[in-house]
């Protein structure tokens, strides 16, 4: 998009770090105005590029500490909205990418202990036209979104 240049970026970098920054950290880090930088964060938010702010927890500080990707397979002439229905009826699925190719969809799923994912587990294998599960135990994670 030509409309976001490099500041725009480095904003958006400041933003991902600590969505709670003030204008006024931005500006002095960017070399911008408070006032500017204020009207560039406007205006990521009204093209569309930030599209909220969120909140980043630490699940295993509240007993939710282990983290799966469970492969899902269903016959080929199931619906994606009943593959999506399917896995988010399960509250420990925090979120369902449909994907194309063998499997039909990756399921994130956060859990207290190993007991309760093979609970969880069952149930996504009983709900619906499940024809197929594999599950990947997750050990340590990185994202672009991590500070360091």
């Amino acid at each position: 998009m030509s409309d976001v240049d490099d500041i725009d970026h480095r904003l958006l970098r400041l933003l991902r770090e600590d969505g709670r920054r003030t204008f006024s950290e931005m500006a002095a880090e960017i070399g911008l105005s408070v006032a500017a930088v204020k009207r560039r964060v406007d205006r990521l938010r009204e093209i569309g590029v930030i599209t909220g702010f969120a909140v980043q927890i630490d699940y295993a500080k509240l007993g939710w500490g282990i983290e799966a990707f469970t492969e899902l397979r269903y016959p080929g002439t199931t619906p994606v909205s009943e593959i999506v229905r399917t896995a988010t009826d399960a509250p420990e699925v925090q979120a369902v990418y449909t994907i194309a190719g063998d499997p039909d969809a990756l399921v994130q799923i956060r859990v207290r202990d190993l007991g309760h994912l093979q609970k969880v587990i069952d149930r996504l294998r009983r709900a619906g036209d499940v024809t197929g599960t594999k599950t990947l135990l997750v050990l340590g994670t990185w994202t672009r979104d991590t500070v360091t």
